[in-house]
C-alpha cells in the first residue's frame, strides 16, 4: 500500500503521521513546495497551478491514494485535482472540522489562516454544520510561516495574537489550517481557562482514515512497521527539511522509516 500526501510545506506531517499510526506497513510520498509557501496570498488560478504540479509530482510514484493535506489547495484546487487524477487516483481533500466542533456545544474559535477566516468556503461551513452555537472566527496571521520556518519566537507571537482574539467562553478550537496541529499543545496551553479541558479539533485522523476507506484498507495499527518514506521537494527526490524534525509528527515519519 502506497499514500501520497501534498502540501505547500510541512503542514502534512500531522495527516502523514496519522497514516503511520494506523498503517504502520504503508509506503509514504509526501510531496509540497516549500518555495512557494504559503499559498494563501495567491490567486486561486496560482493556487491551482502549483497544486497540481506538486501532485503530480506525487502521482508519478503510483500511490494508491492523494491526500490533499491543506485546507487551502482543498479550498481552491480540489475540483481541479479530481478532473486530472481520479478516477485512476482517489483524492482525499482536508475539510475544517468545523462539524464535530459543532456538534460538542460551543462556543468554537476557528483559528485559520487570514485568507481563509471570512472566507465563503468557511462562512458555508459555519453555516451548514454550526448554525446552532456560537462561533467566532480567528485570523492567525503568520503562525502557517513561522511554523514552517521553525520559528519558535514567530510561533509564540502568532498563537498569542490568535489567542488574544478568542473569546475567554470557548470550549474547542477548530485547527482550521493543517500546519496548526504542529502545535497543537502550544495553542491548547494558550486559550485553556480554568473549567472543562479545551478540545482541539483537527483533522489529520479523519482525513487519515478517509484515505484507507477508498482504498479498501482497514487499519492495521500493530502491523510491521516497514513503510518507506519518500520526500519530494518540488518535484525532485529530498529529504526532510530540518525544520520538520523540531516537531513530534517529523521526527516520528523519519525514524520509523528511513527516507530514500
Amino acid at each position: 500500500m502506497k499514500i501520497a500526501l501534498m502540501d505547500s510545506g510541512i503542514g502534512l506531517l500531522a495527516a502523514a503521521a496519522a497514516v503511520r499510526r494506523l498503517r504502520p506497513d504503508a509506503e509514504l510520498v509526501i510531496s509540497s513546495d516549500p518555495a512557494s509557501m504559503p499559498w494563501g496570498p495567491h490567486t486561486p488560478e496560482e493556487i491551482t497551478a502549483r497544486a497540481l504540479a506538486v501532485a503530480r509530482a506525487a502521482a508519478a510514484h503510483r500511490p494508491d491514494a492523494l491526500i490533499v493535506a491543506c485546507n487551502t489547495a482543498s479550498v481552491h484546487a480540489l475540483p481541479a485535482l479530481r478532473a486530472a487524477l481520479e478516477p485512476a487516483l482517489p483524492v482525499i481533500g482536508t475539510v475544517p472540522a468545523i462539524k464535530p466542533a459543532a456538534a460538542g456545544g460551543g462556543p468554537v474559535a476557528i483559528w485559520a489562516t487570514p485568507a481563509t477566516t471570512g472566507s465563503p468556503y468557511q462562512r458555508g461551513l459555519i453555516a451548514e454544520f454550526a448554525g446552532a452555537v456560537d462561533v467566532t472566527e480567528v485570523p492567525c496571521p503568520g503562525l502557517a510561516d513561522a511554523i514552517e520556518h521553525g520559528d519558535e519566537a514567530g510561533i509564540d507571537r502568532a498563537v498569542a495574537a490568535a489567542a488574544a482574539l478568542t473569546p475567554p467562553g470557548v470550549r474547542s478550537v477548530v485547527l482550521g489550517c493543517t500546519h496548526y496541529e504542529l502545535v497543537a499543545d502550544r495553542i491548547r496551553a494558550a486559550v485553556q481557562r480554568p473549567g472543562p479541558p479545551l478540545v482541539l479539533h483537527g483533522s489529520a485522523g479523519a482525513v487519515a482514515a478517509q484515505a484507507l476507506r477508498r482504498i479498501g484498507a482497514d487499519p492495521a495499527p500493530t502491523a510491521a512497521p516497514a513503510g518507506t518514506l519518500t520526500v519530494l521537494l518540488g518535484g525532485s527526490s529530498g529529504t526532510l527539511p530540518a525544520p520538520a524534525l523540531t516537531y513530534a509528527e517529523g521526527r516520528s515519519l523519519q525514524a520509523a522509516a528511513p527516507a530514500r
